[in-house]
């Protein structure tokens, strides 16, 4: 008995241990602990609507993800700030990790290309008004600018979307803390235009891209990276599922006239003769 004999210990209807006080995790028809809740992969979040027995399939999916993570060889590693997505080429295949090292204890899901629908970077954007200190005899206020200054706070999120049992999106960080840009407003000092901004004058806003910040361009090319590399891995997967369905390429023979299947270096089923290379 926990708590004085007024709350009774739970069992967890999955692996049947008992669920300590604060450890449950409820199901839609049961209960589930720590440690079971532990496996179920970090993309997926429907766990309350979740029956035990889709609990139960999903584990056995997952003891199938680890063993695909032992036989996962990294071809390529894109580093972000926290995350890292990882190719393994040859396989056509990729996984999102915070540690590469720790792939066999994180049990990432391994993800097929053929089941990348879709993927983007999401740029958050939010602005504070810098404003500056004024006295009026004893007392001190803030007032704006004239034009109003700001400072920039960015964030970017990568999202790929996939065709899975357990969850249809996969969403991370690029950047670990804000990029924050204060843009110029002309140089204080700089001609006449520069002193009417320091004093809160009325001269024109500079006009501001923040693709011109250094630490901005950073993530944005981070994002474009990601994306060729997914995109490119995607469209290659489908061009020779395409080629597949539709079958060897045949040729007709310009030695013994009969229909034969065309590659690279192709011969002559029937006659020997070379016949060229697919196109």
């Amino acid at each position: 008995m926990a708590l004085f004999g007024l709350i009774k210990d739970k069992n967890c209807d999955i692996c049947g241990a008992t669920i300590g006080l604060l450890g449950n995790r409820k199901l839609e028809d049961g209960n589930c602990c720590k440690a079971c809740a532990s496996k179920l992969s970090v993309w997926f979040d429907e766990r309350r609507h979740s029956t035990v027995d889709q609990i139960k399939e999903q584990l056995e999916y997952r003891l199938k993800n680890l063993e695909e993570v032992k036989n996962f060889k990294i071809t390529r590693t894109i580093a972000c700030d926290r995350w890292n997505v990882l190719l393994d080429e040859n396989a056509k295949k990729f996984i999102l990790t915070r540690d590469p090292r720790k792939i066999g204890e994180e049990n990432p899901d391994v993800i097929s290309y053929a089941d990348i629908t879709g993927c983007r970077v999401d740029v958050d954007e939010d602005r504070d008004e810098i404003k500056r200190e004024v006295k009026e005899g004893d007392q001190t206020k803030w007032v704006s600018y004239n034009p109003p200054r700001y400072e920039y706070k960015y964030d970017f999120h990568y999202i790929i979307n996939v065709n899975n049992p357990y969850f249809d999106e996969m969403r991370f960080d690029l950047n670990n803390t804000d990029v924050c840009i204060t843009p110029s407003q002309g140089s204080v000092g700089d001609g006449i235009m520069g002193v009417l901004n320091a004093l809160g004058g009325t001269a024109a806003p500079t006009v501001y891209d923040p693709h011109t910040n250094p630490e901005y361009t950073k993530y944005e090319k981070l994002g474009e990276e990601i994306t060729a590399a997914l995109t490119g891995a995607q469209q290659t997967v489908r061009e020779e599922a395409a080629a597949a369905a539709a079958g060897p390429k045949m040729i007709k023979c310009p030695y013994c006239g009969a229909q034969t299947e065309i590659g690279q270096g192709s011969k002559c089923q029937y006659c020997g003769g070379y016949v060229g290379d697919a196109q």
